[in-house]
């Protein structure tokens, strides 16, 4: 009697939380079939075309671009991410790497939750749909945070078949594309996540015990069969070392390491690191090899007013050197509004706090994933003339 009534408990906790997660929605926007993407000024436009705001309106008087909608007073209400991809394709200048470059496949991982691993990937998903890329976004975490930043309550709007369950566990399904969906900002997609991921751990685990290591293949296959049509493609897998995270490991080339400066959240990367090499390791040993052509640390959750946080900033950069990058992603209250709202801060039509906080926030979301596409673009053989144009190389 005692477990039935502490299940009855429990399903009306979920069934309310749910409710809770869809009124959150409604306060971000709405669902994600209704969602829509920043506009842009013309003179970021123009940045980020490059082209002057001069070219842009030459090419819309004469028509090499159509004209953008207007207010009744004539102001111009902005471009929309999918205009200026237009305007990219007109002059030539969009970023995306030439086929003969292999597309960046980046997990964005640690084992410690809390970490900011999440608000990284989309973050950074979303940063570089505006700079050009054809992004994937693949959530392979079953807590489904990702996916809910882009609109959706998983386990409200997500099947299973949406997400990679299907896929992974069924070896006759040749390709991933079935579950790659648009979402509202133009160039990136994603594949969500569920409940349902839950249950693949303790399946794949099953399996590969019964001696079926190659199933630690089957992201990495998807994503093979995927790749073509992306620049860069960013996994977010669980907090936790099981059969997803080593799949997300072999399916990657590029890893990236959130982590706060916390003693806490140290001591846990120190054990992530340990793990990590073990792991691959073992991996190695069974014929399934990590190949990564990068990895980064990024400070997350920082708040450099602490002295201890300063003091371990220090140690990181003296530990990880250039492998830790130069940003340091501050703890910022912009961020939290826009997470309340089921949205980033890359969606806030205005700053939900002050003006000077949200452009703080910007300044560092900007500065970390700069650093990260010129990381990928290093890797790129055709952006190579490119760099040297913009100094880098």
């Amino acid at each position: 009697m005692a477990g039935s009534a502490t299940t009855r408990l429990i399903s009306g906790l979920y069934s309310r939380s749910l409710d809770v997660l869809g009124l959150l929605r409604q306060r971000g926007g709405g669902e994600a079939a209704t969602r829509q993407a920043p506009r842009f000024s013309i003179s970021r436009t123009a940045q980020l075309v490059g082209r002057t705001a001069a070219a842009i309106r030459e090419a819309e008087k004469d028509g090499r671009l159509p004209t953008v909608a207007r207010t009744e007073s004539g102001r111009r209400v902005g471009y929309t991410l999918a205009e200026i991809n237009q305007m990219r394709a007109v002059f030539g200048t969009r970023p995306w790497r030439a086929p003969e470059d292999l597309a960046a496949v980046i997990a964005v991982q640690n084992f410690k939750g809390g970490v900011g691993k999440s608000t990284v990937a989309t973050h950074l998903a979303q940063y570089l749909a505006i700079k050009g890329y054809r992004v994937c976004l693949i959530d392979c975490d079953s807590q489904g945070s990702a996916t809910t930043m882009f609109g959706y309550v998983p386990d409200l709007d997500i099947a299973e078949d949406d997400t990679l369950y299907p896929f992974i566990r069924n070896a006759e399904i040749s390709s991933l594309a079935g579950v790659v969906r648009p979402t509202h900002w133009d160039g990136l997609f994603l594949v969500p996540a569920n409940l349902k991921l839950y249950s693949a751990e303790y399946e794949l685990a099953a399996r590969i015990a019964r001696h079926e290591p190659a199933l630690l293949n089957r992201l990495a296959e998807g994503i093979a069969s995927i790749a073509a049509h992306f620049d860069v493609i960013i996994l977010d897998p669980p907090p936790a070392l099981g059969t997803l995270s080593l799949s997300v490991m072999r399916a990657a080339n590029a890893l990236l390491v959130p982590i706060p400066p916390t003693v806490v959240d140290f001591t846990s990367t120190t054990s992530f690191l340990a793990m990590l090499y073990e792991t691959i390791g073992a991996l190695e040993e069974r014929g399934l090899p990590i190949d990564l052509r990068w990895m980064r640390f990024l400070a997350t959750r920082a708040d450099e007013q602490k002295s201890m946080q300063r003091e371990l900033l220090g140690l990181m950069r003296n530990l990880f050197g250039e492998t830790l990058l130069r940003t340091v992603l501050k703890d910022s209250a912009e961020i939290d509004n826009a997470s309340a709202r089921l949205m980033t801060v890359y969606e806030l039509e205005q700053p939900v706090t002050s003006r000077e906080t949200y452009q703080r926030c910007m300044t560092y979301l900007n500065a970390a994933n700069l650093e990260i596409e010129t990381v990928v673009r290093l890797t790129w053989p055709s952006h190579a003339d490119r760099l040297r144009e913009e100094g880098i190389l």
